[in-house]
């Protein structure tokens, strides 16, 4: 049972992780003029701070995600930027990626596990 629970556990984060990816693909894009898959600096040091983050969340058993969190686990200065770029990728996410937007929002609406 364990190992289910641990498996789907680790799924989720990797959803996650793909989900965060491609909103700072699209906002690095948009914002920063980047090739499609490539980031600047700035936001790989973004990247690579949301993937510690959702590697080292003691919640994700049972939270949606972090932004309804009660834990709020990013510094303010990542906090704010994770922010931008969720405000500007968001709109977008639809037409990028119709599938996965729509999953974000079924979870987020505890609609899926």
């Amino acid at each position: 049972m364990k190992d289910v629970i641990d498996s789907a556990v680790e799924k989720k984060r990797m959803d996650e992780l793909k989900t965060v990816k491609c909103m700072i693909e699209i906002y690095c894009r948009g914002n920063h003029n980047r090739k499609k898959g490539e980031l600047c600096q700035e936001c790989q040091d973004v990247m690579t701070y949301a993937e510690s983050r959702v590697q080292h969340c003691p919640h994700m058993t049972h939270k949606t995600f972090c932004a309804m969190c009660k834990t709020h686990c990013y510094a303010p200065t990542y906090r704010e930027k994770i922010r931008q770029v969720m405000r500007y990728s968001g709109p977008r996410m639809l037409w990028r990626n119709p599938i996965m937007t729509i999953r974000h929002l079924l979870l987020g609406w505890g609609m899926l596990k």
